[in-house]
This record gives structure tokens, sequence and C-alpha cells, in this order.
């Protein structure tokens, strides 16, 4: 089943006299339901190296370009209205060629990876990296700025970090190496970005942020305890919303309402931030991410809301959910909606969505799971003929 979403935001700004240029209309999607799967992660990569992206959420690997056909890669734990699978990220971890699944999930309380049996149909081989206690969500982010992006997961209130080990060709070996940079009071929430302009990546937890030494593995990291965010999405993202060459906060209220952006102010070796919101009026920002989306050159901001993030315990489990993109400009924030309705008629974006050109026509696409199903948002362009 499909049907056009964002179509009538479009034609109604063409019959805007003029008023916009082409250039700035919204752009069209085509939302397409890949599975009743109700997953809260999922990814697209090249699963079996034929050239085309599949689908990969949870128990199964959805053949591309069409995605009718799907082949199981595993059993997954159980819990209620979840599976243990919060994470799906996409990694040749042990150097064959094929791309793995690196994942993990709240109940299993294990960091894993899922072995890819070369393309093949047959079930994937399941591997233990760490225990590391129940995991929120995980990131991937070059932390040490090695070119390869490390394993962040928001677990067990640490900021840790796995090392993917690489042999001295650069091909990674499937072994890892953990480091803890804070061990205790992460709390829920997590993002990465250079906070003070020394061309490092800093880590930024609720409370706080903290600072990258000049040796990533071999020096403490320094905690500034400057903010308080609350329950917080995973990720933070570190952005200079406004233009002014500091870099600002963007966070959603993970359990509760509101999308927040925080303007960062230094004053000499301190710095103050002030909030600004961008939507109090929509909950369950779990997930935020950047992304050019309409082909400007610029990133928007992608996201929307998770679906019964705790079985419809959060402030405003039973509101509509909802997929949007918001354009950025000097610090206002204007949403652009793809879609809205009740769970299972419109879709959320879970707790880990993805966006790539999943169909190659240049325009990215975003990949939707959730407790309400598995959706993908084709990126159709700009499809109004300018006023």
């Amino acid at each position: 089943m499909s049907y056009r979403t964002g179509c009538l935001c479009v034609v109604g700004a063409c019959l805007l006299a003029g008023q916009l240029a082409w250039a700035e209309m919204p752009v069209e999607f085509l939302r397409v339901k890949i599975g009743a799967v109700t997953y809260e992660a999922a990814t697209a990569f090249d699963v079996n190296n034929d050239g085309s992206l599949d689908i990969v959420s949870g128990e199964y690997w959805f053949v591309g370009p069409a995605f009718t056909t799907r082949h199981k890669m595993c059993d997954l734990l159980a819990e209620k209205a979840y599976y243990d699978d919060f994470c799906d990220y996409p990694l040749d971890v042990n150097g064959d060629g094929f791309t793995d699944v690196v994942t993990g999930g709240w109940w299993g309380k294990t960091l894993r990876w899922r072995e890819n049996p070369k393309g093949q149909t047959t079930p994937w081989t399941v591997h233990d990296i760490d225990e590391c206690g129940p995991i929120e969500t995980m990131r991937f982010w070059d932390v040490d700025g090695d070119g390869h992006v490390e394993a962040c997961p928001n677990a067990a209130g640490k900021v840790a970090v796995y090392r993917l080990l690489r042999n001295e060709h650069g091909k990674p070996t499937g072994k890892w190496k953990k480091h803890i940079l804070k061990d205790s009071g992460a709390g829920h929430g997590l993002g990465f970005g250079d906070v003070n302009g020394d061309g490092r990546g800093d880590f930024i937890i609720p409370t706080g942020w903290l600072e990258a030494p000049e040796k990533t593995w071999d020096q403490p990291w320094t905690f500034h305890a400057d903010f308080d965010l609350g329950v917080t999405s995973i990720p933070v993202l570190v952005h200079d919303v406004n233009g002014d060459g500091h870099a600002d906060l963007i966070e959603g209220q993970a359990h509760g309402y509101g999308l927040n952006w925080y303007e960062q102010r230094p004053d000499g070796d301190k710095r103050t931030w002030v909030k600004h919101e961008i939507d109090p009026k929509r909950s369950q920002y779990h997930d935020v991410q950047l992304a050019d989306v309409d082909n400007d050159g610029q990133p928007e901001l992608v996201t929307g809301k998770r679906y019964h993030a705790h079985l419809g315990k959060d402030p405003g489990a039973e509101d509509p959910v909802g997929v949007y993109y918001f354009d950025i400009n000097g610090g206002k924030f204007t949403r652009v909606v793809l879609d809205c309705g009740p769970a299972g008629n419109a879709s959320g974006v879970g707790n880990y969505f993805w966006i790539a050109d999943v169909d190659g026509n240049g325009w990215k696409d975003i990949l939707a799971p959730g407790q309400e199903g598995l959706f993908l948002f084709k990126n159709q362009g700009r499809k109004c003929a300018a006023p």
C-alpha cells in the first residue's frame, strides 16, 4: 500500500500566487508500507552485494529494490510490545567484504553484531561484544578522528565507546576494545560534536558535556555541568543553528513533550546555554537527525514521534504519530509535515530511523520503523512547476 504524503502542502504552496519560489517549496514524499513488522530500528544497505540497497529491520531483511521479499536473519528476545533490537547499524565487522549489523537492546543488556552470511538467505550468526547493561539505543561516531566510527551505546549510566580493532592493513578484525570515558551519571540522552571549536568531538549527556582531550584514549575527558536537558533524545545534535560560529544543541524530549534548541553563548572560558522552543506541542521526540532532504545544500532537522515509547505511559502517548522535517533559517524552524495521524494509518519514527537515497533518484528517503509498522518515505523531490 502506498500513497502520496506531503502533496497537499506542495500543491497548496504552488497556488499561493507566487509567494514562494520553486526552490523554497517543500519536497514531496511517497509513503510505502514495507511490512507490518513492529521493530523499533531499521537501516538500509546492500546485504548481498548485488548493487541494490536492501532494508534491514529487527529479525528480517527485505530484498531491494522492490522490498516485497523478506528473509529471516535471527530470532530476537521479545518483551511485551518490544523486541531486543534498538539499533541496526551497517558495518563490515570482520572484514570479509559483506556488511554486518551492530545492534543491542534494553532487555538483553548486550552489545552484539550479526554476521552477514555473505549475502545468502541463511540465518545470521550473532556475536556478543559486551554485556554493558540495558541499551536505550546507540549511535556511531568517529570519536578519535581516524576515519572510522566507534559504537557508542546509551547504556547503564556510562559514556562507553567500543572501538573496532583493525590489522596493520586497516582491515577490521571482528574484535573490539572498550573505553569508558565517564563511569556514571550519563542518564537518558547522548550526543557528539565539537562544542568548543578545538577541532575535537565532545560528548553530550543530559547534564553537561565531556570535553575531548588531545589524546582521545590516553587522557581523561573533562566534564562541564553546563545545562540540564532532562530525559532527552538520542542523539542530541551539535549544530550551529543561528550561524554565529558557535555550536548549539538540538534535542527532543524522548518521553515527554518538546523539541528545543539551546543557543551557546561563550563568555571567556565559560559558556551559557539559552533554551529556544521549536515545537512544545508534540511528544516523544526520541530520535532526531540532520540531513539535506530538499537538496538545497543545507541540512534540515528530520524527526517524528516514537509511538508508545513506554507502552503508552508517556505524556502524549495517544496523540497522533507523525514524521516531519524542519527547515532551519537563522534560528527559525519551519515544520513540514510528511505524515500525521493514528498509529498504523500514519507512521512515527521509532527510536532508530534511517535516512538514505534508497531508490537512487538523488533525493534522500526516510526509513521509519516502529510499533505501528515499517514505512519508507520515498523522496520525490519538488513536483510543482514554478508559479
